[in-house]
C-alpha cells in the first residue's frame, strides 16, 4: 500500500513560482509512475503531468507545457511539481497520483493511488 502526501499549496500572485511536494510512504516512487491533476471550484478534475521513474517518460498537458516541471528526488521519495509563471486560472486543489508500472497516463483510471490535494491559490 502507498501512501501519498501533498504540500506546498499556498497563495501567490500571478506571475509567481509555487513547488508542490508528493511523498509516499510505503514503497518507492522508483517502480512507480506519478501524475499530477488538479480541480478547480466547479469543474472535474483534470490532467496536469506525469512521469514515468522507471524508463524516464513524461507527459505534459498544453497548460504545464513550457510553465511547470515534474522531477523527483529519489532519496526523499517524494514527487515535485514546479510551477512557474503561474496564472489566475491555475487555481485549483491539486492532487498527486500513483501507479504501479511505466505507463505515462493523462486521465485518471489507471491511477491507483491518491493524495488529499493541496490548494493553490493565484491572485490577479
Amino acid at each position: 500500500q502507498v501512501q501519498l502526501v501533498e504540500s506546498g499549496g499556498g497563495l501567490v500572485q500571478a506571475g509567481g513560482s509555487l513547488r508542490l511536494s508528493c511523498s509516499a510512504s510505503g514503497r518507492t516512487f522508483s517502480r512507480y509512475s506519478t501524475g499530477w491533476f488538479r480541480q478547480a471550484p466547479g469543474k472535474e478534475r483534470e490532467f496536469v503531468v506525469a512521469a514515468s521513474w522507471i524508463n524516464g517518460g513524461t507527459y505534459y498537458s498544453d497548460s504545464a507545457k513550457g510553465r511547470f516541471t515534474i522531477s523527483t528526488d529519489a532519496a526523499k521519495n517524494t514527487v515535485y511539481l514546479q510551477m512557474n509563471n503561474l496564472k489566475p486560472e491555475d487555481t485549483a486543489v491539486y492532487y498527486c497520483a500513483a501507479v504501479d508500472g511505466s505507463v505515462v497516463a493523462g486521465v485518471e483510471g489507471p491511477y491507483k493511488y491518491w493524495g488529499q490535494g493541496t490548494q493553490v491559490t493565484v491572485s490577479s
